[in-house]
């Protein structure tokens, strides 16, 4: 087994330990080169579960919490899923690889254009859009999930007009420096929701109309 075969494998092991119990869940992250998401100077860490720096001041998502957040979807092949902050692209390959249609919005160009690269080159067939995340993607709503990796100090109400009926979205909502994943699951076709929590956890903040209006002094994690 390759050194990274072997790191790939503990990693698994390690999130199992963890609590993550979907094994399509890790299968899918057994699959997806996390090496490939991450800058040069970090390559030797990528199975390490821990967040990692990329470009634009952001960070790739320690595994365990793209696994926790995966894991919390309660997603089924075939169903479309909308991601709010692209970022490296990992969390969208991730899902993409458990049969999932992606759509995917970043904010940032310079991000998207490289996570588009990094996609195509492994062979993820990912829906991206550059844009403000916070307004969701209406051409393509309603989605059966929506996963937002960065932290909201509220749930942004075009997110939840956008979610299918029975849908699922998964959010960090609090302050800059910390916030608790939340879980908000629509009741049939009402504006009725209930609402989970899953726990502390540290995001870069959602910037956009509905969010934080700027990242300065953004938390790295």
């Amino acid at each position: 087994m390759s050194s990274t075969a072997s790191a790939r494998a503990e990693l698994i092991d390690h999130l199992r330990e963890r609590g993550i119990t979907d094994e399509r869940v890790l299968h899918a992250i057994a699959m997806v080169p996390r090496e490939e998401f991450v800058p040069t100077a970090f390559k030797h860490r990528a199975y390490e579960d821990s967040a990692l720096p990329i470009a634009c001041g952001q960070t790739i998502s320690q595994p365990y919490t793209v696994a926790i957040m995966t894991q919390a979807l309660q997603a089924e092949p075939g169903m479309r899923v909308l991601e709010i902050g692209t970022g490296s692209g990992y969390q969208a390959a991730v899902l993409a690889m458990l049969g999932l249609k992606v759509f995917t919005i970043e904010r940032h160009y310079d991000l998207l254009h490289a996570a588009r690269q990094t996609l195509e080159r492994i062979g993820c067939n990912v829906a991206t859009h550059l844009g403000d995340g916070t307004v969701g993607w209406s051409a393509f709503a309603p989605y059966d999930r929506i996963v937002v990796t960065a932290g909201a100090p509220e749930i942004p109400s075009a997110l939840l007009r956008q979610l299918a009926p029975d849908g699922r979205l998964v959010i960090p909502i609090g302050g800059r420096e910390q916030q608790n994943m939340q879980v908000v699951v629509k009741i049939g076709d009402t504006n009725q929701y209930d609402v989970f929590d899953y726990g502390e956890y540290k995001f870069v903040p959602l910037i956009g109309r509905n969010a934080w209006e700027r990242d300065d002094a953004a938390p790295q994690g």
